[in-house]
């Protein structure tokens, strides 16, 4: 226990030397072995709210580091999850112990036999139950001969309660994240998370504004049974939001059919030109992809998936705005308005990419004047430009 006591010094401290999650199983590891734990491989598996993954694991292998693997949802039904000793651990809250190197013990889970036949000898499935008695576990195997000795397994005993700690705090922080970046967007969830909540706190930043809605969205909605109008929104909002993202920019706001996003410029907006070509990437590559749900493969309800988005570039007001303690993160400002008012306009002239004159300088000769707006807070008429490019 003397040699442990570091180790569960480490921990208890925060394990602080170790930035990430991974770190910290590596250094775990690594200094468990220093201490006289003859660890041959580990893994940690923390659950946590995603909505596409339901939990990580992470394994260390002497001579290999950690490697991580996020478990997508349909993992839960395989027989890989179904049968793995985590589960087991993690339904009834006890430690799992297997005497690999005894020609007697039982090999109830198909992994033990992959374990044996790389030369381990014990294996140790323990929970971490979380302060909210949520149950995850860590595991430990060895290929020392004979197993862990009864002095090593209570090392191992020794270690579980600080390493809970820490993987709880861990776990906190990134399904913080998580959270955030789901519901506000990643940038937008770093700023939170570094402290920007109160209410007023806002930036006036220059970005272009991405303004979509779905065409006709009131009529398929009384057509539709409510499931199948919810499925095909999703469906519709995975069109955009990858090339959005893929093309740098940030969602804000999912409204009804509508989706608000911002391609930020730097702080003297020389890179409007690289901006606004991306930003026009992006909803090149959502409208193709938009299309391809009208095809039988992909949406039984065909021939009623159009939309109309408007791009401009602009000045915004940035950050927290609500009332008492029910915050929104986003943008509003004039130019706001005005990518809203084009995206009307843009139905009108039965269009589906419209810009301001603002944005179509920064991409010359993509875009042609079609006409006017007049939009409130502007003095004067607004240029509505549609698309001259071929579509790729």
């Amino acid at each position: 226990m003397a040699d442990v006591r570091s180790v569960v010094d480490w921990l208890a401290d925060g394990a602080r030397s170790a930035p990430r999650a991974e770190d910290v199983l590596r250094e775990l590891c690594h200094r468990m072995i220093a201490a006289g734990l003859p660890i041959r491989r580990a893994a940690v598996f923390v659950n946590t709210l995603h909505p596409n993954i339901f939990g990580r694991r992470f394994t260390w292998q002497a001579g290999k580091g950690v490697a991580v693997v996020d478990g997508q949802y349909a993992l839960m039904e395989t027989d890989e999850y179904l049968t793995s000793p985590i589960t087991a651990v993690r339904a009834n809250g006890e430690p799992i112990r297997r005497h690999l190197a005894s020609s007697d013990c039982p090999m109830d889970f198909p992994v033990l036999a992959e374990l044996r036949s790389e030369g381990a000898t014990d294996y140790v499935a323990v929970p971490l139950v979380f302060t909210d008695s949520s149950v995850h576990v860590a595991t430990w195997s060895t290929q020392q001969p004979g197993g862990f000795t009864p002095a090593q397994f209570a090392d191992l005993e020794s270690i579980t309660a600080p390493l809970t700690r820490v993987a709880e705090i861990r776990a906190l922080r990134r399904t913080a994240t998580n959270l955030l970046d789901t519901y506000v967007g990643r940038q937008a969830g770093e700023r939170i998370l570094m402290g920007e909540i109160r209410r007023g706190h806002v930036e006036a930043i220059r970005a272009v504004i991405w303004l979509s809605d779905m065409r006709g969205f009131t009529a398929t909605a009384e057509r539709l049974p409510p499931q199948e109008l919810v499925d095909l929104l999703n469906q519709y909002f995975d069109c955009q939001v990858p090339p959005i993202l893929n093309h740098g920019g940030e969602v804000l706001k999912f409204m009804g059919d509508g989706l608000l996003a911002i391609f930020p410029l730097n702080g003297n907006g020389d890179n409007a030109p690289e901006v606004c070509t991306r930003a026009l990437a992006g909803a090149r590559e959502a409208e193709i992809l938009i299309d391809k749900l009208d095809s039988p493969a992909c949406v039984a309800r065909k021939n009623m998936v159009r939309f109309g988005l408007a791009l401009h570039v602009g000045q915004v007001m940035y950050g927290n705005i609500g009332g008492g303690n029910r915050l929104d993160f986003t943008c509003i400002g004039p130019a706001v308005n005005l990518a809203a008012r084009l995206e009307k306009v843009a139905a009108q002239l039965g269009q589906t990419i419209v810009a301001s004159a603002e944005f179509a300088q920064h991409v010359p000769g993509q875009f042609s004047q079609r006409g006017e707006c007049t939009v409130a807070g502007f003095s004067a008429p607004q240029a509505v430009l549609c698309l001259t490019a071929p579509q790729q």
